[in-house]
């Protein structure tokens, strides 16, 4: 893996986090950093000549810290909806020992700060993007210099007008290493569309239930596929169990388990700030009565869990970190499971059935079961023995 970035502002030693990933031809930035930190460059060194003083940098979805750490010379404040993100960005800061009073690091739920130069680092959720872009609108003035960069395909007709009618005039530059730059102008005359509205809140189907998610959270306006099959194998769980909801999204399979069992502990956990935020309101919405039996816990797979501590862990694992296919987060997840459970307890999970999770918790575990099939899912479970 290469972790050495040379950039025009230095050169910066940068890994993915979290560390030992096993694909080692993966890095921890992209041509869009790079593109970004040489126009970012550029405006800080113009700004400070015209106003005698360095420019507040807003930096919107780093994955690695790349942006914060080749522009440590700024103030900034970084916004990531990405525990992980957040904690690598930290990790790599401290490898390069830059000051940690210059970074002020920001949930995507909390309020954006005004800056002179913002930049963003475009998510492939679109809905995400729009909540961004509208925050942006709230705190923005016609002098602050905004940037934005992606992988040219990802720069569609679409993604501009979403800058042009929400913040203003907006163009994007010639491909450069397969990416562009997206520059926008805040326009106070500007007249906006109405804004949509965050969180959504869609029905639920087959049920007088409501979901509610965040504009980051998977599945935006309806039940997604692999929960929908889930759904239809949950375990039936008596009372008194501890279980956990591993990467609970907008936390609706939670959702079913309280409402078919009485007094259980759920835990949802997972590493998105919105998601997080999506199934607390999702519970509180719906079943309020049953929130004392639930924690909402941000976190790194189950790196905050006990050892032996849950008697099931349900689970519908990525295969994706931000705009990269990998397998090492539903790894991870699946040895973190494996530790967190009592003996005897279970590990379900739905997958897509080219992943062939099976000989991976066959491996782990010692056993599989497969108990559901269709065209593209499987419902597997394993048991901790002893």
């Amino acid at each position: 893996m290469n972790i050495i970035f040379e950039s025009v502002t230095g050169t910066w030693q940068l890994q993915r986090w979290p560390l030992n990933q096993h694909n080692s031809s993966l890095q921890a930035w992209d041509a869009a950093d790079e593109l970004l930190i040489s126009h970012a460059s550029q405006a800080i060194t113009s700004f400070t000549t015209m106003h005698k003083r360095q420019p507040k940098l807003l930096i919107i979805n780093d994955s690695y810290g790349a942006l914060s750490c080749a522009l440590a010379d700024c103030q900034q404040t970084q916004i990531n909806d990405s525990l992980l993100a957040a904690q690598g960005t930290l990790y790599n800061r401290e490898q390069n020992k830059l000051p940690a009073q210059q970074l002020k690091q920001l949930t995507s739920l909390e309020a954006y700060p005004n800056a002179d130069i913002v930049l963003i680092k475009l998510p492939n959720n679109h809905s995400y993007l729009q909540y961004i872009l509208q925050q942006l609108a709230q705190v923005a003035t016609p002098e602050t210099i905004i940037y934005a960069s992606a992988k040219a395909k990802d720069i569609t007709r679409n993604v501009m007008a979403m800058f042009e009618q929400t913040l203003g005039p907006s163009s994007a530059s010639l491909t450069v290493k397969k990416c562009r730059l997206i520059q926008s102008q805040f326009s106070k005359d500007l007249k906006p569309n109405k804004f949509v509205e965050f969180p959504l809140v869609w029905p639920l189907e087959d049920s007088s239930f409501k979901v509610v998610n965040h504009a980051n959270v998977f599945s935006r306006e309806k039940l997604d596929l692999g929960a929908r099959v889930f759904l239809k194998h949950l375990p039936q769980i008596t009372e008194q169990k501890t279980v956990i909801d591993l990467g609970c999204g907008n936390g609706v399979i939670g959702l079913k388990l309280l409402q078919q069992t009485n007094n259980i502990k759920l835990i949802f956990t997972d590493e998105s700030y919105m998601a997080i935020e999506s199934a607390r309101q999702t519970i509180a919405s719906n079943l309020p009565e049953k929130l004392a039996q639930c924690d909402f816990v941000i976190d790194d797979c189950l790196q905050q869990q006990a050892d032996k501590s849950a008697d099931y862990i349900l689970c519908n694992p990525p295969f994706h970190q931000q705009q990269e296919v990998t397998r090492h987060i539903a790894n991870k997840m699946f040895l973190d499971a494996k530790r967190v459970l009592k003996q005897g307890g279970y590990f379900r999970i739905v997958a897509n059935r080219h992943l062939n999770y099976s000989e991976v918790l066959q491996r782990l575990f010692g056993n599989c079961r497969l108990l559901a099939t269709g065209p593209k899912f499987v419902i597997l479970e394993a048991i901790k023995r002893s």
